[in-house]
This record gives structure tokens, sequence and C-alpha cells, in this order.
């Protein structure tokens, strides 16, 4: 497809290679269209602080574990975060609530997915503003919002806004079409920490705080009774087929291979709208999925499916970031 060949040509090399010389006028007009409509947005406040997480490259790079660890981290110290998103794919306009039993073509696959692990409040709309004010209104008792993929909606005022990478780094550094930057790299000047999910030979001005933090593998669990689990160290040795249709499949494939399986991999598109011949694997057959995947996945396959969470493993120092910066919020 035209999105898994772009994503090759802009991270697989650190120039811009010839295939792609022709989309450079539409670079240009892209990032003169971005920076016009960011000058002329008025931010608006909500009633309580908020914590933007996003990237400034298209694809994931861990976004949502990122923000499911610091709604956890916050939760320990005594906050009441809820979550606001735009819900990809979703045919949602006006803001509406996730429930865990949502659907995606509602509410958007990674929504439900935080819905589901986070126990918190969570909204979606194209409005993060508007999302914000029905989450509150709903539940007067959250305290802070955090905006899962929110850096580029600038019409949301925030406190705190994180930028979040993986091991592609910025690619070939050119805006889209031509690369897969959003915004410029001196964006990254005006964010208040560059989180890096695992590593990254992207430099960061010294002036930026800089982080690293790592996803980890738990126990898989069956996407038919997630009661029953198994440690992953119990599908060593035997094939299984592993499926993602994130921002960058590799890692979970990656991730697999690196605990002992035996991954026949099948990547999918991001947010991939799944089908039963997606899933026609054999009803022998093992298949691995993402938790992502699974909110699409229920009843679609007779064969033995098992779900792969992943957590984000956070440095100290990125929360009490968080907090400094929260309480500089809440001072009179």
């Amino acid at each position: 497809m035209l999105a898994s060949w772009l994503q090759r040509q802009w991270f697989g090399q650190r120039r811009l290679v010839p295939a792609l010389w022709f989309l450079v006028p539409l670079s240009w007009l892209y990032a003169w269209i971005a920076e016009r409509r960011r000058r002329r947005t008025q931010p608006a406040y909500l009633p309580v602080p908020v914590v933007v997480v996003g990237n400034i490259t298209v694809g994931g790079a861990g976004k949502t574990p990122l923000t499911l660890g610091i709604v956890q981290a916050l939760c320990a110290r005594g906050w009441h975060p809820g979550i606001v998103s735009r819900g990809y794919g979703s045919r949602a306009s006006a803001p509406r609530p996730v429930l865990p039993e949502s659907v995606a073509v509602d509410v958007g696959d990674e929504p439900i997915l935080l819905a589901r692990r986070s126990a918190c409040p969570v909204w979606v709309g194209r409005d993060r503003v508007a999302a914000g004010h029905a989450l509150l209104a709903a539940h007067p008792e959250v305290d802070l919002i955090i905006c899962d993929d929110g850096l580029q909606h600038y019409r949301l005022a925030r406190d705190v806004e994180l930028a979040v990478f993986d091991g592609r780094g910025v690619g070939n550094a050119w805006r889209l079409p031509a690369g897969p930057l959003r915004e410029p790299l001196a964006r990254l000047a005006e964010v208040d920490a560059v989180v890096f999910n695992g590593t990254s030979d992207l430099v960061v001005s010294a002036a930026r705080p800089t982080f690293s933090m790592q996803l980890e593998l738990g126990d898989a669990y069956r996407l038919d009774a997630p009661n029953v689990r198994r440690p992953l160290a119990e599908f060593s040795g035997t094939p299984v087929f592993a499926l993602a249709g994130i921002g960058n499949p590799a890692r979970f494939f990656d991730a697999l291979t690196a605990r002992g399986l035996h991954v026949d991999a099948r990547p999918f598109p991001d947010h991939h709208a799944y089908s039963p011949a997606d899933l026609a694997f054999g009803s022998k057959d093992i298949l691995l999925m993402t938790e992502k995947d699974a909110v699409k996945c229920a009843g679609l396959s007779p064969g033995e499916i098992w779900v792969v969470p992943v957590d984000a493993k956070l440095p100290t120092g990125l929360i009490e970031l968080i907090l400094e910066k929260l309480r500089g919020r809440q001072a009179p």
C-alpha cells in the first residue's frame, strides 16, 4: 500500500531519496499551511491542568503506552486524571465518552485501549477542548486532563508538552509528504521534555530535558477469555503467527523475537479495520497480537488468539518534571 511504501522511504534513509523529490513542493506548501494555521489559532484553557503527549512525526512512537504510564503514575500520587483523544477513524464528531465495551468504528481503537487499561474517564472528539469540557462536566472529580496525540491540536492550551520518538527518529527529516515530520525540528525547543522509546540517535538541544522509557511485554491473555493467561516463555520453541496493525509493527515483532519466540510476522497498516480473512491462519495455529489490534478482532476467528499487553517503564525524573509543572499551574 502507498502508506507503507512512503514510511519505508521516509524512515529507511537519513536523506531524501530520489523517488520522493517530486513531493518537495507539496512539503513546502504543507509547512506554510501548518504554520499559518498555528499562528491564527487562539488557545483555549480548560479549568484543570493539561498534559499533552504527542510527536512531531507521523506513525506510532509509543504515545499511548506513555499516556497510560503517566496516568498510572499520577493516580498513584493522588491525582484524578481524565483522558481526551481524537479517536482516529471514529465516526464521532461531537464529544462522546469511551467505554471498555465501545467499538472502534464509533470511538477509535486507541481510546478503547485507554479506557480498558486506565480505569479513568476517556472522551473523544475532533475538538479536544470541547471533549475536555464534556469530560469535566460528566466527571467533576477529574483534576487533570491528559491529551493523547495532541501536540498539533493548537487550540487546546497545555501546561506540559511531551514529544515522543522511537528508534526511527525523524527519518529523512523532511516535512510531509516528502518526509514524516508534521512539524519542524525547531518545535522541540518548545516542548517541556523529549521522551525516547528505547534508543535513538536523534540529537536534542541540551536545553530540553530528555528521558528514556522502555516498553515491557506482559503475560499474554486469551482474546476470548481475558482471565486465561500464559507467560510468553511458554510460546518459545513453537512457531507462532504475530499480527500488528500499529505505527511501527516491527517493534512488536522484534520484542517477541527478543523473548525467544519464533515469529511469522504479519504487519498491517496502522488502525487497520480487520476482517475474518485477515485472521484466517487456521484453527490450530497460534496467533499473537497487540492490545490495540485486539479491540477490533473479537469474534473474527475461531483460532487460538493471544493478546500481548505492553507497559511503559518510565523514569522517576519524568514524573517529577510533570508534577513540578502541575504544581506551578496550581500556585496562586
